[in-house]
């Protein structure tokens, strides 16, 4: 009997610590809501793998990806030895950013895509040069100068090139920008290619990806409350079973395998191809790990498939429209592409949330304070603006009161006029120093979250340009997957009530 009751006690305890209040969660691992979704109305849920369902160790993977992208610059393009040894500092890149090939420069820009800030390998560009190179007319980013580092794969083509555009200024004489940087891409797309990255990756998964222990727990959750859950990566299913094995295998008795989790298993999904193209699905035989030309005419929980269609997945799964949610970390190849054709809802990982969010809460007091004196800034503004204006119209009326002799009213009106303008200087002297205040709170605020760039989804007092399409084209947005497993798989997601400044 004392038994029958500890069981129940147990899985009483479990089922109450299933459910959380939102304010229980901390901000870290809150999912955020764009727009409002009714998980109760969603019955399929897909992931993408890299940098979603698996996460990387940042800094590991991109000393390797740096590593062997330099390396293959000194061995097949002819760049000198030394590059191999330069400090390549991580931080000097951030997701969202924009390199100008043509200047050398990279970019933020905030959700207007005005430049905020940008870098000529170490050095920030001064407010003169950034304008004389930006604002004179508009930025059309679809032009071949301009490359986006929308992911946290593309991070280290970043880092490598600023530090190679201010090794080869120093040294007076190297490739043109444009050629430099396209030899930066054409050496990682060989890491790729010839397998030496992921074959290192594979050899030695614990170094690479961090385990999350409650990722198997949250699949489990959503296939228990009747979803069906399905798998679309563009890695190919050699890197793909090693890499979802490590993260899944053995961590729940139901679940043998990783495959036992999923209905549908995709591989070299090519997207953003698989949302606006028609190639082929193909069955993958898990032995060889190649595609075969076996004729896909459905989609078999039992096996593995390669390529394919959003179309065909649809028609061959009864898997569509606004009833499916997709998670994916790729703001362009998941979820840009995915929003503008289609009508599946989205979910966006962004891992550097977390630590933003820590950061964030650390420097609550500071923000707050940043805040109370940019409304003063924009008090003052006003205040100077009046005085300007009573200033100019006194000293136009002590005019007409000089041409038509009117002596006494003269001196009245100067006397406004000094009065006017004491005011005026006294206020523009606060504004200097409340300026500086400002200035220097934001850089010490701007430097915690990263000393070059700030926080990835502002820039000054906007959204970032990455920012505003996370708002704009993710439906929810969280720092990891597991993050789910605190909600209810029938939460009613709900947006915050936006603002317009005349609404404030």
């Amino acid at each position: 009997m004392r038994e029958v009751k500890g069981e129940f006690e147990g899985r009483l305890a479990a089922l109450l610590s299933d459910v959380s209040r939102e304010i229980d969660i901390s901000r870290s691992n809150r999912v955020y809501c764009n727009r409002n979704l009714k998980m109760g109305t969603i019955e399929t849920v897909g992931f993408d793998m890299d940098y979603t369902l698996a996460r990387y160790r940042q800094e590991t993977i991109d000393a390797l990806s740096l590593e062997l992208t330099t390396a293959k610059m000194v061995e097949n393009l002819g760049y000198p030895e030394e590059i191999k040894s330069l400090d390549y500092d991580p931080q000097l890149a951030i997701r969202g950013l924009v390199v100008d090939t043509k200047f050398g420069n990279v970019l933020k820009m905030d959700r207007h895509a005005h430049v905020g800030r940008a870098y000529h390998g170490f050095r920030r560009l001064s407010d003169e040069e950034r304008r004389s190179h930006y604002r004179d007319r508009r930025i059309r980013l679809h032009l071949p100068r301009y490359a986006w580092v929308d992911t946290l794969f593309a991070l280290p083509e970043a880092v490598a090139y600023m530090t190679l555009v201010d090794y080869f200024d120093r040294k007076g004489h190297g490739p043109s920008y444009e050629q430099l940087y396209a030899d930066i891409r054409k050496s990682i797309d060989m890491a790729h290619a010839d397998g030496s990255l992921k074959t290192i990756i594979k050899a030695n998964l614990s170094e690479y990806f961090a385990r999350d222990e409650k990722l198997a727990e949250t699949l489990h959750k959503l296939r228990s409350s009747g979803k069906k859950i399905f798998l679309l990566t563009n890695s190919y299913y050699t890197y793909t079973n090693a890499v979802m094995s490590f993260l899944l295998d053995g961590m729940r008795a139901a679940y043998p395998t990783w495959r036992n989790y999923f209905d549908v298993k995709i591989v070299g999904g090519q997207k953003p191809a698989f949302f606006n193209d028609r190639n082929p699905f193909l069955e993958v035989d898990e032995d060889t790990g190649e595609a075969t030309d076996a004729k896909v005419t459905g989609l078999s929980r039992s096996k593995v498939y390669q390529g394919g269609n959003i179309f065909d997945f649809e028609r061959m799964t009864g898997m569509k429209g606004d009833n499916v949610l997709y998670v994916g970390d790729h703001i362009y190849g998941d979820i840009l592409r995915l929003k503008k054709s289609h009508v599946w809802r989205t979910a966006m990982v962004v891992q550097e949330l977390e630590l933003e969010n820590r950061t964030g809460e650390r420097l609550a007091e500071r923000i707050k304070d940043l805040g109370l004196l940019d409304r003063r800034r924009r008090n003052l503004d006003s205040e100077i603006d009046y005085q300007v204006l009573l200033l100019k119209s006194l000293q136009r009326f002590a005019d007409e009161c000089s041409e038509q002799g009117n002596d006494a009213v003269r001196a009245r009106v100067d006397r406004h006029a000094r009065e006017a303008k004491e005011e005026l200087d006294r206020l523009r002297n606060r504004m200097r120093v409340i300026a500086e205040d400002v200035d220097s709170l934001e850089q010490s605020i701007d430097r915690a979250y990263n000393p070059y760039w700030g926080a990835s989804f502002r820039e000054g007092n906007e959204n970032s340009r990455f920012g505003e399409q996370v708002s704009d084209y993710a439906d929810l947005y969280t720092s990891r997957v597991s993050n789910f497993l605190h909600y209810s798989p029938l939460r009613y997601f709900r947006a915050p009530r936006r603002q317009m400044p005349h609404e404030l």
